[in-house]
């Protein structure tokens, strides 16, 4: 029960938003809610972006507290190529291609944009997004699974690569252990891994 104590009132409520449970019979200190923070919304769309992109800044910054350094690119038995193309507005929207997800909330977008993403094959989880450099007024939220990788018990992070697959930013990222996923906001379209 010490180590929840160290989790924000948000990090916490996304842990039991997600299914973990925590039981304890000690109830000396009740968790209250600050004042400034407020719980995260999950139910309509724009809710779950609001909510998400807010509650994997408050929890990275608050367990991670630094992102340290990155090791190395999570080894992964290799998926197939596939490759998925949507045209998505300032309404926002989802793309999934493999088993990668990339949700874009409502107003990211100032205009229509067909967008490309690769689920690209070989030893790590990689995916590739085009058009390459485009930015988002809002963050959008990518989510990648690792289920095929590597069994390491460190914390998993969302990476920016270049297409050497060179570790070119490490992204502030919720590491869904239970699920085997990984989620982080981006900005801008590239290329991305799942690293440790």
């Amino acid at each position: 029960m010490r180590r929840l104590r160290k989790f924000s009132v948000l990090g916490l409520a996304l842990l039991l938003s997600v299914g973990v449970s925590c039981t304890s019979t000690d109830t000396t200190a009740p968790v209250t809610s600050a004042p400034e923070q407020g719980s995260p919304q999950f139910g309509l769309v724009g809710d779950l972006t609001d909510g998400l992109t807010g509650a994997v800044d408050g929890l990275t910054n608050t367990v991670v507290g630094t992102l340290g350094s990155v090791s190395d690119l999570l080894l992964c038995s290799p998926q197939p190529y596939d490759k998925e193309t949507e045209t998505i507005g300032p309404e926002g929207g989802f793309i999934r291609v493999g088993t990668h997800t990339l949700f874009i909330p409502s107003g990211a977008l100032s205009s229509p944009v067909r967008i490309t993403a690769e689920q690209i094959p070989g030893n790590s989880n990689s995916i590739r997004f085009s058009p390459e450099g485009l930015r988002f007024e809002k963050p959008a939220v990518l989510t990648m699974t690792y289920g095929n990788c590597a069994l390491v018990l460190l914390q998993k992070k969302i990476v920016y690569t270049d297409e050497k697959l060179q570790v070119l930013e490490v992204l502030k990222t919720l590491d869904l252990f239970q699920r085997k996923q990984a989620t982080a906001g981006i900005d801008h379209f590239s290329r991305y891994a799942v690293a440790y």
